[in-house]
């Protein structure tokens, strides 16, 4: 469901190159908005409790609990103890992932061949944007694939394919304690994810 939010609550509003990494700190009632500018762009997204890193986004415990793998209006973010991080409070695309992960220079090899090793990845955006706050690749966990489409086949195997979201969709989430959000705007070129054409985010926040 679309929401129209006062602009004079904006607290930060910031638009994320195409392929690039971003993070920031959503405070505990705070709602984040993240829009797909031009439509058909995987955000991968990652979470984790600001001040104590240790607890972070679990998408086991998120699927488990509310019985699907795609997140949508109404689902609850659990951490890896149990805690509600954020909840998703509007969103006009619907069926983000939550399965397929984060692309990777060895994932990129497998799939696409060696010559696409050293192409940028997901992988690599969070390691970096995870070094500015004191964490490392050890810290990397399931992420949340906003705005991509992830059917699972009748097989039971995960299908990457062309995006639905258009330009202008967009997903809000109220944070539930302090989160530390960090987003990878998926620079993929080998898949349908970004329409072989990464393209700009935006991230709006509404203080609480």
């Amino acid at each position: 469901m679309a929401r129209n939010r006062e602009p004079n609550a904006v607290g930060y509003d910031f638009t994320v190159p195409a392929g690039r990494p971003w993070s920031h700190i959503v405070r505990k009632g705070e709602v984040l908005r993240i829009i797909d500018s031009e439509g058909c762009q995987a955000v991968d997204t990652l979470f984790y409790k600001a001040g104590d890193a240790s607890e972070r986004y679990s998408a086991q415990d998120t699927v488990r609990e509310q019985g699907s793998p795609y997140i949508t209006t109404g689902t609850k973010l659990l951490s890896n103890e149990g805690n509600v991080m954020a909840v998703i409070v509007a969103d006009t695309s619907g069926g983000h992932d939550t399965s397929a992960g984060a692309c990777s220079a060895e994932a990129n090899t497998v799939r696409f061949g060696h010559d696409t090793k050293f192409m940028h990845s997901c992988r690599d955006n969070f390691v970096s944007e995870l070094s500015r706050h004191g964490l490392t690749k050890r810290d990397l966990v399931s992420n949340i694939n906003f705005f991509m489409n992830v059917p699972i086949e009748p097989g039971g195997t995960l299908a990457i394919v062309d995006g639905v979201s258009k330009p202008g969709d967009y997903v809000e989430l109220r944070a539930e304690m302090d989160i530390l959000v960090v987003i990878s705007n998926c620079p993929q070129v080998n898949n349908p994810c970004n329409d072989f054409n990464p393209t700009p985010i935006r991230t709006v926040i509404w203080n609480g």
